[in-house]
């Protein structure tokens, strides 16, 4: 894997989450979206942070960046499970 992919596969992955919150927040209106607003900003976090971290490699840069791209769907599930929690409560 090389730089250009990953960064090309963070900005997928994390802004198709976005837009499945967007979506959600798109379709109701009328709930109160405080709490996706913060997930969307958790996420906005794990973005800056993937692309900053990206661009430091440490150590063996394979071994590196397999490791980023671990944590970066270990922490897209743990946001995924936070989303799927607050629509489940409001529907």
């Amino acid at each position: 894997m090389n730089l250009r992919v990953f960064k090309k596969d963070i900005e997928f992955f994390v802004g198709e989450f976005i837009d499945d919150c967007a979506l959600f927040i798109a379709l109701n209106p009328h709930k109160d979206a405080d709490e996706i607003s913060d997930i969307v900003d958790e996420a906005v976090d794990l973005y800056n942070d993937l692309k900053q971290r990206s661009n430091h490699p440490e150590g063996n840069k394979k071994a590196f960046y397999n490791g980023l791209t671990k944590e970066m769907f270990e922490k897209l599930d743990g946001l995924c499970e936070k989303l799927s929690a607050v629509v489940s409560k409001q529907a």
